[in-house]
């Protein structure tokens, strides 16, 4: 999973780092996966524009992917490793043993003809999902769910993993991607391993066309709008002095915006890193 430097052949070649593609054994989805992916353009139901910068954008499709890896004890087959146009990471189809496929996050170093397992009769190998209260101390893992039964919501982006700290009762103590260590149940599943495509972060677009393939229009600065469109605007020349803050009105660089009384707070055990 190494990146590739395109030759400057042309403007637009000249910065452009992308993945060479190596570990992607199938161009072509699995149909029976596929489920219609609709593009709002950042507009709401009454058709208004509540998201500025978005529109436009190669149409996809939804790859429908199994978060929640509930077929417990039955050993599944990795068919291919596949491109997600909807995430970073690669995903991977599994062939059970009774003939049902479904997707996965693939992780790092699996392989296709390789079986994974998930539930209590699983091991604690790359690709297999358990319950926390059965995973080794000191493993990575992602996929993390936070509520049992809900579907995996942690550490899913390519090239992220947790590590399972310790152990407190029914809870696990975790140490996420952001620095931050928190409290999860027990009862709740993560998936083995590092979560593949670890050097999406390396990749550049090389022009502004290809963020407009993505769905992503120009965004423009504060500082370039009047007083009226944004609290950053105007003034003659560079105008410096103010605060930073965004067109609501919310300061940026350091305020923070997360709630005092957020209900998770409890399971918090080391914020995340500044």
């Amino acid at each position: 999973m190494a990146v590739r430097k395109i030759k400057p052949v042309t403007p637009g070649q000249r910065h452009k780092i992308t993945s060479n593609f190596e570990d992607v054994t199938r161009d072509k989805p699995e149909k029976s996966l596929l489920a219609p992916l609709k593009k709002s353009g950042g507009r709401n139901v009454d058709g208004r524009r509540t998201m500025r910068y978005l529109g436009g954008g190669h149409k996809r499709m939804y790859r429908v992917i199994d978060f929640q890896r509930t077929k417990d004890g039955v050993a599944a087959k990795v068919t291919s490793i596949e491109y997600d146009p909807n995430r970073s990471a690669r995903i991977a189809l599994l062939t059970y043993e009774d003939g049902e496929k479904r997707y996965i996050i693939a992780p790092n170093g699996l392989k296709v003809g390789q079986e994974v397992m998930s539930g209590k009769t699983a091991h604690p190998e790359v690709g297999n999902t358990l319950f926390l209260e059965d995973i080794p101390l000191g493993t990575l893992v992602h996929n993390i769910e936070l509520k049992p039964g809900r579907g995996a919501a942690l550490a899913r982006s390519a090239g992220t993993f947790a590590q399972l700290a310790a152990r407190d009762g029914k809870h696990a103590i975790i140490k996420l991607p952001s620095g931050e260590t928190r409290m999860v149940l027990t009862a709740c599943r993560a998936t083995i391993g590092i979560v593949s495509n670890t050097d999406h972060n390396q990749e550049r677009s090389g022009k502004a066309g290809r963020k407009r393939w993505l769905g992503r229009r120009p965004r423009t600065r504060g500082v370039a709008m009047n007083p009226v469109d944004h609290p950053m605007g105007g003034g003659e020349g560079r105008a410096s002095g103010g605060h930073p803050r965004s067109r609501s009105g919310m300061p940026a660089k350091g305020f923070k915006t997360r709630s005092r009384t957020k209900y998770s707070d409890r399971h918090i055990i080391e914020k995340r890193k500044k």
